[in-house]
C-alpha cells in the first residue's frame, strides 16, 4: 500500500515516464500474457497480418500501463480534477430515462479506455448516487485500495454476489447501477451465448435479469481517450421496459454496442483477459452428459 501510495503522489508527467518505463519491462521482458493478448486480438481482428498484431498488441500494453497507473494516480485527485479530465457528452440522457431522478438507471460499459476515472467522473458530474457492481480481485491489497478510492469519490461498490438482492431491495431509491459486463462468466453462472468479435462468447446475464426483474431502463456508457489523461464518455440506449422475458434482448444489444466500441479503438479495450476461454460445443455435451 505504501508503494501505492507513493506511485499516486508522482505528478503526472513523471508517471507517465515510470508507465513507459513499466510498459518496456512488462513486454519485453516480462511478457505479460502476451500469448492471450496476441491470440484475442486475431480471434477479434482475422484479417490482420501477424505484424498488425504486434503493432496493436504493443500499443495496448502502452495504454495498459499508463491506465493502471492513471488509476493509482486517484487517490490524490479532487473532484476538480476529474471534472477536468473526464468530460460527459449527452447526461442529459440519463435524466431522461431516469425521469428527472425520480427512477433508477442501469448502466452498462465494458473495460475500455479508463473504467475506473469514468466511474469518478460520472460520481462528480452527475450528482447522483451510484452503486458500481464489482467483482472482488485476487490481490486483497490492490482490491482494498479500489474499494477505498471508489469509496471517497462518493460511489457505493457493491459485490456481484449481493447486487441482485441490494438491488431489489433497494428498488424505490433513485440511485444509477453500474456494471462493467464484458467479462467472461464462470461455468456456475447464468450466461447467453452469442456471436462476438467473430467467435462464440459467453456473456453474463445478470444484468439484463435486474433490469427484468425492476423495470430500470439500461444505458451503455462508452469511454474514449482524447488524449493522455484525457477522456470523454457517450451514453446509448441499449433498451428500456417494457421488456420481453423471453428473449435475450439487452444482452444482445449491449454486445453490439460493445463490439462497436472495441472496433473503433481497439487498442484501449482490456484484451489480456481470456474472453473465449469456453467452448459452447464442450459444455453442451457435458452438460447433455450429466442430465442423461
Amino acid at each position: 500500500m505504501i508503494f501505492y501510495n507513493l506511485l499516486g503522489r508522482l505528478p503526472f508527467p513523471l508517471l507517465y515516464g515510470v508507465a513507459w518505463l513499466a510498459y518496456l519491462v512488462i513486454y519485453y521482458l516480462h511478457g505479460y500474457r502476451k500469448a492471450v493478448v496476441a491470440q484475442n486480438l486475431r480471434q477479434a481482428f482475422p484479417d490482420l497480418t501477424d505484424r498488425d498484431i504486434t503493432k496493436l498488441s504493443k500499443r495496448f500494453y502502452q495504454r495498459l500501463c499508463q491506465v493502471a497507473l492513471e488509476i493509482v494516480k486517484a487517490q490524490h485527485m479532487s473532484n476538480d480534477d476529474f471534472r477536468r479530465r473526464v468530460i460527459f457528452t449527452n447526461p442529459e440522457l440519463v435524466e431522461k430515462y431516469s425521469n428527472g431522478f425520480t427512477n433508477s438507471v442501469i448502466i452498462l460499459t465494458i473495460h475500455q479506455a479508463n473504467w475506473e476515472w469514468m466511474l469518478h467522473g460520472a460520481t462528480t458530474a452527475l450528482n447522483t448516487p451510484i452503486d458500481a457492481v464489482y467483482k472482488p480481485l485476487h490481490n486483497k491489497k490492490f482490491d482494498k485500495l479500489i474499494f477505498d478510492i471508489r469509496s471517497k469519490f462518493g460511489s457505493k461498490p457493491l459485490p456481484k454476489e449481493e447486487s441482485i438482492k441490494d438491488m431489489i431491495r433497494r428498488r424505490r431509491e433513485y440511485r444509477l447501477f453500474v456494471m462493467v459486463a464484458d467479462q467472461s462468466p464462470v461455468r456456475s453462472e447464468r450466461s447467453h451465448w452469442t456471436t462476438f468479435m467473430n467467435g462464440e462468447a459467453a456473456f453474463y446475464l445478470g444484468a439484463e435479469a435486474i433490469a427484468k426483474l425492476t423495470k430500470f431502463p439500461v444505458l451503455f456508457a462508452r469511454c474514449r481517450r482524447l488524449k493522455t489523461g484525457y477522456y470523454a464518455v457517450e451514453f446509448q440506449e441499449v433498451d428500456k421496459p417494457p421488456y420481453d422475458k423471453n428473449d435475450h434482448q439487452i444482452t444482445d444489444n449491449y454486445v453490439r454496442l460493445t463490439e462497436q466500441a472495441i472496433r473503433d479503438d481497439p487498442e484501449s479495450w482490456l484484451w489480456s483477459n481470456r474472453r473465449w476461454k469456453r467452448n459452447r460445443a464442450e459444455e453442451d455435451a457435458r452438460r447433455d452428459s450429466e442430465e442423461s
